[in-house]
C-alpha cells in the first residue's frame, strides 16, 4: 500500500556477526549464515573526486565519479568509496558490484531538495506505473541495479534524505510522480547494511526488489528505524531492529495486480526477528501488494506499542497471487487499536484493467504466543467469498485493555483457535480446524 501520510522518521541498521550484541550472541540469530563484510582491495574518498563536505556544494558528480573510479579499477575484492565527517550534499547517485560505500562518523550525505535534480526512471515491471502516480517515479537517492557484493556501512554516519518537501507536495497534491526511496537495489544479491543512519526519507527508507541474500541487522539499542520493505525478493533477515515509522514498519511486497501477476516473483524465505516499535499503522504487515506471492515466512518475538495494527495481513480482489505459510510468534502489544488484521479488501489497483477475477490465495497462517494490553478490538479476519482464507491457526492470543476489548469479527474463513481471548469467533472453532492448529504448533 502506499504511504497515506508523509513520514518524518529516522533508520539505523546494523548488520554482520562480528556486529551484534554480546548479549544477543545466544540468541537464535541470521548472523552465523551472514559472511563478514568483505577487505576491499582499495580505497578511494569523495573528497578525492572534487567533493566538499560543507553543506552547500552540490556533489553528484564526485559521487558519480568517485563510484565510476572504483568500477574502472576492477581492484581485487572490489573497493571502498569512503565519505568523510562532513555534510556532503547530493543529488542521486548509483552504486557498483563489489564495493563497499562507507560514512565516517560525522558524516552526512544529504540529500538536494531541488527536485530538478532527482531524475525519472521506469516504474518497476512488477507495479506497472508509479505506486503513487501513473508514469515513472524518481530515482532513489541511493540506488544500484543489477549488483552484487555492495556493503553500506560506517561509524553511524547518516544518510538524509530531507523528505519534507515531498511530503509538502504529497499533502498539497503538486506531486508530479511517485516519491523517492532512499535507497533501492533492484536484481542484486549479498547485500548488507550496517551500522548507519537513514533519516527523513521522500518515501520507503529501504527497498530491496527482485533481491536476493540481503540482511539488516541492527544491536537492540540502535535509533528509531522505519521502513524495510521486501518486494518479491528471498533470502532477507531483518533481526534486532528498533523502529519508528509514519506507515507500516515492515511490509513484505510481491508486486501490483496484472503486473504483479505477469512478473510472478515471491517474496520467501523472510525472516524478521526482535523488532521493537511503533506506526500509526502496522508494526509487522504482509501486502498488501502481494501478486507474485508470499510465502514462507517467519516473524517472532515482536514488540509494538502505540500502533494502529500489530499484525496486518492484507491483500484485496483482482491481486491474485498468494500468502501462505506464515509464522508470526511471540509478540507483546501495549496500546494499539487491532491486535491483529487479516483481511481481503485493503488497497488499491494500478489501473481499470486489473482482472477482478483475481483473487488470492490465503492460506496456512499461524499466529502464536502473542499478548496485547491496552488494545481496543482483537482482530478482524475476513476473506473474499469465492476465496475464503483457509488455515488460520490462533494460539495463546490474549488481549486485554483498560474498557473490554470489542470481540473477534470473522467472514470467510476457517481454521482453529487454541486459548485465545477474548473467545474466538465460531469460523476458527471447527473441529478440522482446530486439528490444523494443533498439528502446526
Amino acid at each position: 500500500m502506499a504511504r497515506r501520510c508523509p513520514c518524518r522518521l529516522l533508520l539505523a541498521v546494523a548488520a554482520a556477526a562480528v556486529l551484534v550484541a554480546a548479549a544477543a550472541q545466544a540468541q537464535e540469530t541470521c548472523s552465523g549464515t551472514v559472511p563478514a563484510p568483505p577487505r576491499r582491495g582499495a580505497r578511494v574518498s569523495v573528497a578525492s573526486f572534487g567533493g566538499a563536505g560543507d553543506g552547500r556544494t552540490l556533489n553528484t558528480a564526485a559521487f558519480a565519479r568517485a563510484v565510476a573510479s572504483i568500477e574502472r579499477r576492477a581492484a581485487p575484492g572490489g573497493a571502498e568509496l569512503y565519505v568523510p565527517p562532513g555534510v556532503w550534499l547530493t543529488g542521486p547517485f548509483n552504486l557498483t558490484s563489489r564495493m563497499t560505500l562507507f560514512l565516517a562518523r560525522g558524516a552526512v550525505i544529504r540529500a538536494t531538495q531541488d527536485t530538478s535534480s532527482w531524475p525519472l526512471i521506469e516504474p518497476l515491471p512488477s507495479y506497472g506505473r508509479g505506486r503513487e502516480l501513473p508514469g515513472g517515479r524518481y530515482t532513489s537517492l541511493i540506488h544500484g541495479n543489477g549488483l552484487q557484493d555492495v556493503v553500506i556501512t560506517g561509524e553511524n554516519g547518516t544518510i538524509d534524505g530531507q523528505g519534507s518537501a515531498w511530503w509538502d507536495m504529497w499533502k498539497n497534491r503538486t506531486l508530479l510522480y511517485t516519491r523517492p526511496h532512499l535507497l533501492e537495489l533492484m536484481s542484486s544479491s549479498d547485500i548488507i547494511v550496517s551500522n548507519v543512519v537513514f533519516q527523513d526519507s521522500p518515501f520507503w527508507n529501504i527497498h530491496p526488489v527482485y533481491c536476493r541474500n540481503v540482511t539488516i541487522l541492527a544491536p537492540h539499542d540502535s535509533p528509531n528505524t522505519d521502513g524495510i520493505d521486501p518486494d518479491s525478493s528471498s533470502n532477507i533477515c531483518i533481526e534486532d531492529c528498533y523502529i519508528s515509522t509514519g506507515d507500516d514498519s515492515i511490509a513484505i511486497k510481491s508486486g501490483w495486480d496484472e503486473y504483479g501477476i505477469a512478473y510472478g516473483r515471491a517474496s520467501s524465505g523472510i525472516t524478521v526477528r526482535r523488532i521493537t516499535g511503533s506506526s500509526p499503522f502496522a508494526g509487522f504487515a504482509v501486502g498488501s501488494e502481494t501478486s507474485g506471492g508470499v510465502e514462507n515466512v517467519l516473524a517472532e518475538h515482536l514488540n509494538f506499542f502505540n500502533s494502529g495494527f500489530g499484525i496486518h495481513v492484507k491483500t484485496n480482489t483482482g491481486r491474485g497471487g498468494f500468502i501462505r505459510n506464515i509464522t508470526v510468534s511471540d509478540v507483546t502489544l501495549d496500546n494499539v487499536r487491532y491486535g491483529l488484521r487479516i483481511v481481503g479488501d485493503v488497497g488499491n489497483h494500478p489501473d481499470d484493467s486489473y482482472n477482478r477475477s483475481a483473487l488470492p490465495i490465503v492460506d496456512a497462517l499461524t499466529v502464536k504466543n502473542v499478548q496485547g494490553q491496552n488494545v481496543r478490538e482483537a482482530g478482524l479476519i475476513k476473506g473474499i467469498p469465492n476465496s475464503a482464507f483457509s488455515r488460520i491457526c490462533l494460539s495463546n492470543v490474549k488481549f486485554t485493555g483498560g474498557a473490554p476489548v470489542r470481540p473477534w469479527k470473522c467472514e470467510a474463513v476457517s481454521g482453529g483457535a487454541l486459548d485465545v481471548q477474548p473467545s474466538p469467533c465460531t469460523e476458527l472453532t471447527s473441529t478440522s480446524g482446530t486439528s490444523f492448529c494443533t498439528n502446526s504448533l
